[in-house]
């Protein structure tokens, strides 16, 4: 298991000047498998501050990032919180998008989940942290009420927002098809879908099919394995979520959406070393 110490030092060794000050780029990290791309939702790492997860994603091999806001904003909680997301000054995503492009991995999207709770300016600031990244989408773990209130802000900044399903049957989130389609009704330019597998499998529902049904409005995949019926995480593999399925269904259709790994279970060791576990299954899968 490798230490906060350690990883420190992997970010200096594994991005030399990159993230100390150089000005030279990193070579673009390749972890395309049979025309699928492979990455990680950032979250998977929240074990690390952003610069150690950086590092991580290089040692491991991972070439595209769904980038967790909790790398980015600081330990805060409610009005607080919402001040520094009010006021923090746009150049410090700039600056984020820096570290990832010196590290030869491409910024896919921005997890930024909006609240029923949150203020207008407060909303609208996710968009302009998303543009002063110079990134195209915004992923979001949110209500199916908030697709009508954020496709105002979509359309005047240009960037679409997908919604993040969970397995939680709740009316008003997100977890059944018709769950998304009642957000997307009207609003389908602007308004997606990031269908996270396991949850959605945990939920009663077929990944595989809605995957092929959907694929047009679907911006990225998130990757894990869980038991059917509202069954716990479980390693790759280990779960009876249809990960190679999936996998196999983005490689033959040539769907072109992100498949991120996303490491919920409980491992036996550190971040780097399960999602390296994940990666490598997913490797051998579409290699099957």
């Amino acid at each position: 298991m490798t230490s906060r110490r350690d990883f420190h030092k992997l970010s200096l060794a594994a991005l030399g000047t990159a993230l100390v000050g150089g000005s030279a780029s990193a070579a673009k990290i390749n972890s395309v498998v049979k025309g699928v791309q492979l990455g990680a939702q950032s979250y998977s790492f929240r074990d690390l501050p952003l610069d150690d997860a950086i590092a991580a994603m290089v040692k491991v091999g991972i070439g595209e990032v769904e980038l967790f806001a909790g790398h980015v904003e600081p330990k805060l909680r409610g009005k607080e919180l919402t001040a520094w997301r009010e006021t923090v000054n746009l150049d410090e995503f700039k600056k984020v998008r820096e570290k990832f492009d010196k590290a030869g991995i491409n910024l896919y999207a921005y997890n930024y989940s909006f609240r029923e709770s949150f203020t207008e300016k407060e909303i609208e600031r996710g968009f302009e942290m998303t543009k002063a990244m110079g990134v195209k989408y915004i992923t979001a773990s949110s209500t199916v009420p908030m697709g009508a209130k954020l496709y105002p802000y979509c359309e005047k900044y240009g960037i679409p927002v997908a919604m993040h399903g969970h397995s939680n049957m709740k009316e008003g989130e997100f977890a059944t098809p018709e769950s998304f389609a009642k957000a997307m009704e009207g609003r389908s330019k602007w308004i997606k879908i990031n269908l996270d597998i396991g949850h959605f499998w945990a939920a009663g529902f077929n990944p595989v099919d809605f995957l092929n049904q959907h694929h047009a409005d679907i911006v990225t995949l998130h990757i894990k394995d869980r038991k059917k019926d509202q069954g716990a995480n479980f390693p790759f593999g280990e779960g009876d979520t249809p990960i190679k399925e999936v996998l196999h269904t983005l490689r033959d259709k040539k769907y072109k959406i992100p498949a991120n790994i996303e490491y919920e279970y409980k491992g036996t060791s550190d971040s780097p070393t399960e999602v390296a576990k994940c990666l490598d299954y997913c490797k051998k899968a579409l290699l099957s």
